[in-house]
C-alpha cells in the first residue's frame, strides 16, 4: 500500500507542475468567470435609446389608439401618421429621423403589416411588437360590438398556463441536468485520457525502468490511476467552485432559478453522481491505461486512444438521448452499460426514472466490470510496460495477455 501512495504522490506533483495543466486550469476559469459576465458584457454594449417606430395608419383602422402602445412597448418611441407615403418613410429612415416603419394595409381578407427598414437582410420581425398591434386591433373592435361589458371581458380574457405533474417523484431541469452531463463526460473522460499519456509519456523517458524496480507494475497502474484521479478531482473542485461564485456575484438570482434549478439536487443524488464520477473515472482510466501500455510513442497516443474516445462519446451522447427521451428502452439500457450509465443513470435518478434498487444494480455492473478491466489491463501493463518497439496490434496484445508473470 505504501508504494501505491509513492507511485500516486509521484504522479500528481508532476500532473500539477505540467505547464499545459496549469495553463488549461487557468484558462478554463478564466472562460468560466468571463462567460459568467457575457449578460454584463451584452447590456453595457446595449444602448439605451429606443428604437424610433412610425406606425401609418392611413385607413384609420384604429380610431387614433395607435399612441396606447407607447406605453405597452417600453422599447420603442411611437409616432402615429395617417398621410405619409412609403418614400417619405424612406425619406425619414435614411435621414435617422426614424429607425423602422410599419404600414397598416386593410384587405379584403386580412390586415397587412408592411415593414420599412433600413436592410431587409438584417432585419427580423418583433413579435412582441406584432401582437401588441393585433391584441390593440381586436379590442378595438370589440369595444364595438352591441354587447354588454361582461361579453365584452369574456371575449378579451388572457390565457396563461401551467404544468402540474402527475408523479411527485419525477422532476429534473433540462438546462441543469445538460450542463451537469456535459461536466461529468468531462470530468470522467480527460481525466481518464491522462492515464494513457503519462504511462506512453513515461515509457519513452525510461521512468518506468526506475518505477519497474521498486515497485510492481500492478501498483503503478493503481497509484498512476488514483493520482491522476485526484488531481482531477481537484481541478473539477476549482471549476465547480469558480462557478458557483461567479453565479453569485455576477448573475441575476432570477435567472438562475429560471435556468438552474438547483432545488432538484437532493444529498442523496449529490451522492448517487459522485459515486458515478468516482467509479466512471476507473472504467476509463483502466481502458486508457491498457491503450497506453500498447505505444511506445508519444505521437501514437491518439491512434491508440481513438476507439476508446469514439466509445466515451458514444456514451455521453446517450447520456442526451436518455434526457431527451426518458422513457425508451434504449435509456433504461444505457442506465445499466457501463460504459455509458456514469453519464445517464444519475439523470434518470433525477428525474424520478430510476429507483435506488436500480442505481445499485448499474454500481454492482459497473464496479464488476472495473475490476474485469482492471485486471486485463494490469496484466497486459505487466507485460508490455519495457515494450519500445513499435505500437502492439490486438494479435499481440492477446499473446501478451495470455503470458504468464
Amino acid at each position: 500500500m505504501n508504494d501505491i501512495f509513492k507511485v500516486m504522490k509521484f504522479t500528481m506533483k508532476d500532473m500539477i507542475r505540467k505547464k499545459s495543466f496549469i495553463v488549461a486550469t487557468i484558462i478554463i476559469l478564466l472562460m468560466i468567470v468571463i462567460g459568467f459576465n457575457i449578460p454584463r458584457i451584452i447590456k453595457s454594449f446595449k444602448t439605451n435609446e429606443n428604437t424610433k417606430l412610425l406606425i401609418v395608419d392611413k385607413d384609420k383602422l384604429f380610431n387614433g389608439k395607435l399612441y396606447t402602445l407607447d406605453k405597452i412597448l417600453e422599447d420603442y418611441d411611437i409616432k402615429v401618421s395617417y398621410e405619409d407615403t412609403e418614400d417619405m418613410v424612406k425619406e425619414k429612415i435614411n435621414n435617422e429621423e426614424i429607425d423602422m416603419g410599419i404600414f397598416l394595409e386593410n384587405n379584403p381578407e386580412s390586415i397587412k403589416l408592411i415593414y420599412i427598414v433600413d436592410n431587409v437582410y438584417f432585419f427580423s420581425d418583433d413579435p412582441i411588437l406584432t401582437e401588441s398591434i393585433v391584441n390593440l386591433y381586436k379590442s378595438i373592435q370589440i369595444e364595438n360590438l352591441d354587447v354588454d361589458d361582461i361579453t365584452k371581458a369574456s371575449l378579451t380574457k388572457p390565457f396563461s398556463y401551467d404544468a402540474i405533474q402527475s408523479s411527485e417523484e419525477a422532476k429534473g431541469n433540462l438546462m441543469l441536468m445538460m450542463v451537469l452531463a456535459m461536466l461529468l463526460f468531462y470530468a470522467v473522460y480527460f481525466c481518464a485520457y491522462q492515464v494513457s499519456t503519462s504511462i506512453t509519456v513515461e515509457k519513452t523517458s525510461k521512468i518506468i525502468e526506475t518505477l519497474v524496480t521498486s515497485t510492481s507494475p500492478t501498483k503503478i497502474v493503481i497509484g498512476k490511476t488514483l493520482g491522476i484521479g485526484l488531481v482531477g478531482f481537484i481541478q473539477v473542485s476549482l471549476i465547480l467552485m469558480t462557478a458557483y461564485i461567479s453565479g453569485k456575484l455576477f448573475l441575476d438570482p432570477e435567472l438562475i432559478a429560471e435556468v438552474l434549478d438547483i432545488s432538484t439536487i437532493t444529498v442523496m443524488l449529490a451522492f448517487i453522481t459522485l459515486l458515478y464520477f468516482v467509479f466512471g473515472y476507473f472504467t476509463y482510466a483502466f481502458i486508457y491505461a491498457l491503450t497506453g501500455s500498447t505505444v511506445s510513442k508519444p505521437e501514437d497516443i491518439q491512434s491508440a486512444n481513438a476507439p476508446v474516445s469514439i466509445i466515451a462519446l458514444a456514451g455521453f451522447y446517450l447520456a442526451y438521448y436518455t434526457i431527451v427521451n426518458p422513457n425508451t428502452n434504449l435509456a433504461s439500457v444505457a442506465g445499466i452499460l457501463p460504459l455509458s450509465s456514469p453519464f445517464c443513470m444519475p439523470f434518470r435518478y433525477m428525474m424520478g426514472l430510476a429507483s435506488f434498487k436500480d442505481v445499485c444494480i448499474s454500481l454492482l455492473v459497473l464496479i464488476v466490470s472495473i475490476m474485469i478491466i482492471a485486471k486485463v489491463a494490469i496484466k497486459i501493463y505487466s507485460n508490455a510496460i519495457l515494450n519500445s518497439g513499435s505500437k502492439l496490434n490486438i494479435k499481440s496484445i492477446i499473446s501478451m495477455y495470455k503470458q504468464k508473470g
